[in-house]
């Protein structure tokens, strides 16, 4: 099988978009080999199910509350994902990465080799937002553990030579122009709706 790096979460809503920008540094950063698959993953909840199954071993980048120092990493194996994604979740999709695991599993082919890694986050409630500096700077380290996790399946990473000028992202959603053409806090609410807010935590 072909490995899989994953990074799942909501651009839109602050350090939640930890996982995604890490997968398009990953792509901006390393060669991609043909044994190697790296996807968006978003908010897609069980549409990742194939993936799981497909590719053998898996890299997930998120952001979990593992109730660390903001900003902190932490690496999570295997059986172990499940329960810290369910327990502290911060937003509606790991409820949906936890089934989405558990229907692989179900099927009776989820990959056998997973690592989550996992950031604390600093900031949510930013609609519209772009990680915090705290968070953005543990994407390099976050790489290398990924990088260090293939290398002992075989799979070795080269560094890009120059930019590849192509992206695992929505165009028009990379980092760079993400944040240089954000509305100011005049032109456009920083803040959810205080019922919405409520509701989603109940869920």
């Amino acid at each position: 099988m072909k490995a899989l790096v994953l990074g799942v979460g909501n651009l839109l809503w602050a350090d939640e978009g930890f996982g995604v920008r890490c997968v398009e540094a990953f792509a901006e950063r390393y060669q991609i080999p043909d044994s190697l698959t790296v996807a968006d993953g978003g908010t897609q909840g069980l549409y990742l199910v194939d993936l799981l199954r497909e590719h053998d071993p898996v890299v997930i980048f998120d952001a979990v509350d593992f109730g660390d120092e903001p900003g902190s990493i932490r690496v999570v194996e295997n059986d172990d994902i499940p329960a810290f994604v369910a327990g502290r979740k911060v937003s509606l999709h790991q409820a949906g990465l936890q089934d989405v695991i558990a229907c692989a599993k179900l099927l009776g082919d989820c990959a056998d080799n997973m690592l989550l890694v996992g950031v604390q986050p600093v900031e949510l409630e930013d609609y519209g937002g772009s990680l915090r500096p705290a968070v953005k700077a543990q994407i390099p380290q976050s790489l290398e553990i990924a990088e260090d996790y293939l290398a002992g399946f075989g799979i070795e990473l080269k560094a890009q030579d120059r930019p590849s000028g192509s992206s695992v992202i929505t165009p028009g959603l990379e980092l760079e122009r993400y944040e240089a053409d954000r509305p100011d806090r005049a032109s456009a609410c920083r803040k959810g709706d205080a019922r919405v807010l409520q509701r989603a935590r109940a869920l």
